[in-house]
């Protein structure tokens, strides 16, 4: 089992994560922090962390810093950074600390699952030991790339697509399709197309509005996972 450490200041969301963890094959929550100093703490009194899942903002210390330490004290430790920092400075300092992969919230359980899986087949190629040909480096480096989003089915534009997740994730409540429509600028049956995507993919609920008479409204509501 891959023994795991979720970092995050919110009990909630740390608890959230923890499931999230528990439910890819393979993995093993090993205990929750929820300040630079008790993650710390933790990395020196638990039996064994293998992978530490890091949020950036943290009450006492930012979630960078705490991978400095680490890595001054010798813990060698896996980090994936799950954070809603998403300035490039950070992004980029993240990886200069050894950062094996950076999840940006808010995330669906498939965009965390994607990437503990893919640690998973690093970790089997690396256990592996002995030399590296050019193929095995190259597989080796693969192994960490999960894609963030999964593809869009055909007919589906990539502009169009991140115009809707936008204006459904900055909303702070459920839309109907028709405004979304009039937010982005397109059809409310091209809106309608794109919410029903997110939906199946598990980026959005849907909820039912009910009115006076007819048919309930359907409205959407971005899915804040983590």
């Amino acid at each position: 089992m891959i023994e795991v450490l979720v970092v995050d200041d919110d009990v909630r969301v740390a608890r959230v994560n923890a499931a999230y963890v528990e439910k890819v094959p393979g993995f093993h929550v090993a205990g929750e922090a929820h300040s630079a100093a008790q993650a710390l703490r933790r990395l020196e009194t638990l039996p064994r962390v293998d992978l530490v899942l890091m949020d950036h903002y943290l009450p006492d210390e930012t979630g960078l810093a705490v991978v400095q330490e680490m890595r001054r004290r010798g813990h060698q430790t896996d980090v994936i950074m799950v954070t809603a920092a998403r300035d490039v400075s950070t992004v980029q300092a993240a990886m200069r600390h050894g950062a094996l992969q950076y999840l940006v919230k808010p995330f669906a359980f498939a965009g965390l699952r994607a990437r503990l899986e893919a640690y998973a087949r690093l970790r089997r190629t690396l256990d592996g030991g002995g030399e590296a040909e050019q193929a095995e480096v190259d597989r080796i480096f693969g192994a960490l790339s999960a894609p963030s989003e999964p593809a869009l089915p055909k007919g589906h534009s990539p502009t169009t697509a991140e115009l809707v997740r936008r204006s459904l994730m900055n909303a702070g409540g459920p839309l109907s399709a028709q405004e979304i429509a009039e937010r982005t600028g397109v059809s409310r049956q091209t809106a309608q197309r794109y919410l029903k995507l997110l939906e199946r993919t598990g980026r959005a609920r849907l909820t039912l509005k009910y009115g006076d008479a007819g048919r309930p409204e359907h409205r959407y509501v971005w899915a804040t996972h983590g």
